[in-house]
């Protein structure tokens, strides 16, 4: 634009001459209109407008200026303006770009990660010196960082604590080393999302092969203590019996006996002839019977 605004002047230049050489009105006119059209296009030229959620930073003649907020700004013809989004950018750490992670035991997997990240408008100057557009920004500082911090952080886990158990704790980890990391460099990171974790094929086996075994072992821990108790329970049950066993034999005099005989030799001969029988134990006489009376 600013070169259209010298080549205007020039041409306004040149018609006013030739129309005041040859007095002609029409060449003077046209003179003064590419003259409007050269101030015009000067001051275009010379104005700049950064959107809204976006900082400029200016560079004239190889020196970087001061960040420019949104809004419309007058600068030098020779000034150009790199912009940056203030807004949250995504960086997914997926598909090609998955960050392969291995365990405290040295188990493989993959962590699928979402990183949200947004330029601090106060430091774009001095991330304009240290990538020079946002996407460097994302390519040189953001993805490499998270990737390092992830594995980084993983590498304190066991394979289990990283797949199942820890993973809330592991993604609360990572978020505040990147924030930490980030931060003095003029980057929000506003959060992070560890999606998914997936062991490795090897580590699948693994993961199924000790699963078995818990569930081996659990089978065997469950015989074992429905054996203890079925034994358990006879010894209980022989117990009881030894021991009542031993106060029937204490309790059974011959005495106890013959009483025991009479009353059932009674009950018998009610409904019997008259009979006899030995009753009782050693030279014990026979206990005679009649059934016939009452």
């Amino acid at each position: 634009m600013f070169v259209i605004a010298i080549l205007l002047v020039i041409a306004a230049a040149v018609l006013y001459f030739i129309g005041r050489a040859n007095d002609t009105r029409g060449l003077k006119m046209g003179a003064l209109g590419a003259l409007l059209g050269g101030v015009f296009s000067l001051i275009v030229s010379m104005t700049y407008v950064v959107s809204a959620y976006e900082v400029g930073v200016p560079v004239a003649f190889g020196k970087v200026g001061s960040p420019m907020n949104s809004g419309m700004h007058l600068t030098s013809p020779f000034t150009s303006v790199t912009t940056f989004s203030t807004r949250p950018v995504d960086l997914n750490l997926s598909d090609k770009d998955v960050v392969e992670v291995r365990s405290s035991q040295g188990g493989v997997m993959y962590a699928e990660v979402t990183v949200k990240w947004a330029v601090q408008p106060t430091k774009a100057v001095e991330l304009y010196k240290l990538a020079g557009s946002e996407d460097a920004i994302q390519q040189r500082l953001v993805f490499p960082d998270s990737r390092e911090i992830v594995r980084n952080v993983f590498a304190r886990y066991t394979s289990e604590q990283g797949y199942t158990s820890d993973r809330e704790k592991i993604n609360a980890e990572i978020a505040g080393l990147i924030k930490e990391r980030l931060a003095p460099r003029g980057i929000d990171v506003t959060t992070v999302n560890l999606r998914n974790v997936r062991p490795s094929d090897a580590l699948q086996g693994q993961i199924d092969r000790k699963i078995q075994q818990q569930q081996a072992t659990e089978r065997a821990l469950e015989a074992s203590r429905t054996a203890k108790a079925e034994a358990d329970r006879r010894r209980i049950e022989a117990e009881g019996i030894a021991r009542a066993n031993k106060i029937l034999n204490d309790s059974l005099t011959d005495k106890v006996l013959m009483n025991q005989c009479i009353e059932a030799y009674k009950e018998v001969a009610a409904k019997n002839p008259v009979y006899a029988v030995p009753c009782g134990s050693g030279n014990s006489n026979p206990l005679i019977v009649d059934g016939t009376k009452r």
